[in-house]
């Protein structure tokens, strides 16, 4: 069984956990459930920001803890003041030591586009994060069908939310490209085994159909690496661990994009 084998599996058990604790009624009575989402196109294509979709990330399966003593509405502030386009926001507790509090605490501060990012299988998942006071939601191709990618897309695009669609090759790519898609994240990382090659970027840029918002993520360390993704046709650029292993991450960002 892989890491994402174990991922989901967990995932299937909280989602039902959560159904049982919080009704569909009591989620669309939360505060942010009526706000309308910023536009991700707008934001990420806004010339005075860098790009980048700035993460806050505790602690990965591969990595183990990264930064456990980050605080939330610290670090997504001082990356929007850095130039971030949107913000990425782990919320998975069990694997990232992430919290859904930390979304609605990332709202709260920040007026850019904040993307919860979690291991999304269920519609359940969806209303949540409109809940929380998400403007995008992360679907995974390598754990959706592309009926599951479509339907889920279909309920996001209801709510006003954007959509991410996350793949690492082609095959996947493929099979899972939707009209309710807004963007298309290559992710550099093998979930499989969480090795990562940002050639996979560069090799999947040419599949990917022009109307959709093009973004490259994980394994970015160089602010060089950056400029030759924007030459190759990427709009966005995910970066968590670089900037979440420094004891300052808005710092560390800053300097990264000083260098761009």
């Amino acid at each position: 069984m892989t890491i994402l084998d174990r991922i989901v599996a967990r995932k299937k058990v909280e989602v039902q956990a959560s159904k049982s604790k919080t009704s569909y009624i009591k989620l669309e009575e939360s505060e942010y459930f009526s706000r309308k989402p910023y536009s991700f196109r707008e934001f990420l294509l806004d010339p005075t920001k860098s790009g980048i979709i700035a993460e806050f990330k505790r602690k990965s399966p591969s990595k183990g803890i990264i930064n456990d003593r980050a605080k939330v509405k610290n670090v997504t502030q001082a990356y929007a003041a850095a130039g971030a386009s949107a913000l990425s926001v782990l919320t998975d507790r069990a694997f990232f030591m992430g919290k859904k509090s930390d979304l609605i605490q990332a709202r709260k501060a920040n007026q850019i586009p904040v993307l919860r990012k979690d291991f999304m299988i269920d519609e359940y998942q969806v209303i949540e994060a409109k809940a929380l006071g998400a403007d995008i939601i992360l679907l995974i191709a390598a754990i959706l069908s592309p009926q599951e990618i479509k339907k889920m897309a279909e309920l996001a695009k209801s709510l006003g939310l954007n959509v991410l669609l996350e793949v690492h090759n082609l095959e996947e790519l493929e099979r899972s490209l939707d009209q309710n898609l807004d963007a298309i994240g290559v992710n550099n990382r093998n979930l499989a085994d969480f090795t990562v090659s940002v050639d996979t970027s560069f090799t999947l840029i040419k599949s990917i159909p022009a109307e959709f918002l093009k973004v490259s993520e994980s394994a970015i360390s160089d602010p060089e690496t950056i400029r030759q993704l924007k030459e190759a046709g990427f709009n966005g650029f995910l970066i968590g661990e670089n900037f979440m292993k420094e004891a300052d991450p808005g710092a560390a960002m800053k300097e990264f994009v000083g260098k761009i």
